[in-house]
């Protein structure tokens, strides 16, 4: 028995050889190996805490956290269960090398021992580190666009005033300012809105955000829309001028009108701006007087002005001339008796038979009136209630003497008196 097994071993070896290379030929006809490649496999960064730690920020370059190919090579057997969602892209910072690059380990989460070989177009990934810089940066909404005719912008204001910004430093240096923009077209209301917040450098270039860690994106911009309307000026002097001057009556501003802004309730409740009597004040004056004034001041509550190149600073004059002296000289017959009581008779009793009135004004007043056809009168009923007399008794009265002046004229005159004979009749 012993003799048949070793009997021809060589050819006996030689058979076995064959039979185990006839097996592989086989296998390899019916499970060749077969490339699989994919395209556009992530790569995954292990310890970034390493540069944290040290103060340092790092950012990719080129695009080498995307590896565009990886070529798996195994039997189709294996291959048939794989796909793009398989592949292992791995970059350890703790690999990292002294020309900032780190190299990329490729595996897959499956059949990764029976894999023939695995590649990728590149073969790992290159880094620009820097260090870490925080600032804070005030936010400014930007509002864009126009309101609807007959309104403007009041107050812009957000929610929250400053944007803390951390990333290489290079990029954080650069950054100027920080805006949250609004487009207000067309409205004629209060906007209330989350905005999103963007970052530019001094040229008012924006600067991307994809390296920064930010301490908010987005903020809330709150923007006051205000109606307009046109409201007139109204001013009046007060005081009295010197002796021998008058206030003319005309008056004189830099502005006579003036456009605000307010809500549209208050807004519409507004018909005039008026400045207080005693801020234009004429005592002891003895030519024209003139007031700078603040319009500001006389603003009702929630009431702006609408003129973006008008401060509200005015001038306004009052203007003083001095006072004529004109006497008229008439006959007492020309004075009428009128108001008296029934059952008595009125005559004027005075020892001269003309009398003179001093009229008192401007010198252009006088140029409007002819003295000379001024009706004059005295009026009993109205002395007597003036006096409080309710029984008259017949005797002998001193009565003012009236003027009748048109109802526009700013003359004054002195009082005269008349001596009348009140007599009851039988």
């Amino acid at each position: 028995m012993k003799n048949k097994i070793t009997k021809n071993w060589g050819l006996k070896l030689v058979s076995f050889l064959f039979a185990v290379l006839v097996w592989i030929v086989v296998t390899n006809i019916n499970d060749p190996i077969t490339p699989l490649p994919v395209s556009d496999v992530p790569v995954t960064i292990r310890h970034g805490e390493l540069l944290t730690e040290r103060g340092q920020v790092y950012e990719v370059l080129d695009n080498t956290d995307v590896i565009d190919t990886v070529t798996i090579y195994a039997h189709r057997s294996v291959i048939e269960t794989l796909d793009k969602s398989n592949v292992v892209a791995i970059a350890d910072m703790e690999d990292l090398t002294s020309v900032d690059t780190i190299p990329i380990r490729l595996s897959t989460n499956k059949y990764n021992d029976s894999l023939e070989s695995i590649r990728g177009s590149i073969d790992s990934v290159k880094l620009n580190i820097e260090d870490k810089q925080t600032r804070s940066i005030p936010i400014r909404a930007n509002v864009v666009g126009e309101v609807q005719e007959g309104y403007m912008l009041g107050n812009v204001s957000t929610e929250q005033n400053l944007i803390r910004v951390s990333g290489p430093e290079s990029v954080v240096s650069q950054i100027t300012k920080a805006q949250a923009e609004v487009n207000v077209s067309g409205f004629t209301s209060n906007i209330n809105t989350d905005a999103d917040i963007r970052l530019y450098d001094e040229d008012g270039k924006e600067i991307p955000s994809t390296t920064l860690e930010r301490s908010i994106t987005r903020v809330r911009v709150t923007i006051e829309i205000l109606e307009k309307k046109t409201v007139p000026i109204s001013f009046v002097a007060s005081g009295t001028p010197a002796d021998g001057y008058r206030m003319t009556g005309e008056y004189e501003s830099t502005r006579n009108n003036v456009i605000i802004a307010g809500r549209s309730s208050a807004v519409q409740k507004i018909d005039v701006i008026e400045i207080p009597t005693g801020v234009l004040d004429v005592t002891g004056a003895t030519g024209n007087v003139t007031e700078l004034v603040d319009l500001k001041e006389y603003l009702p509550d929630g009431i702006v002005l609408a003129e973006e190149d008008f401060t509200g600073m005015i001038n306004i004059t009052a203007y003083i001339g001095p006072e004529v002296r004109r006497t008229l000289a008439s006959s007492v017959q020309n004075i009428h008796v009128t108001g008296v009581p029934e059952g008595f008779t009125a005559e004027i009793t005075e020892p001269n038979s003309y009398f003179s009135i001093a009229f008192f004004g401007l010198a252009e007043e006088f140029e409007e009136i002819n003295l000379s056809s001024l009706a004059l009168s005295v009026d009993v009923a109205a002395w007597l209630e003036r006096e409080e007399i309710e029984e008259l008794e017949s005797g002998y009265y001193w009565i003012p003497v009236s003027v009748n002046l048109p109802e526009d004229s700013k003359l004054t005159y002195e009082e005269l008196q008349v001596h009348i004979h009140l007599a009851e009749t039988n």
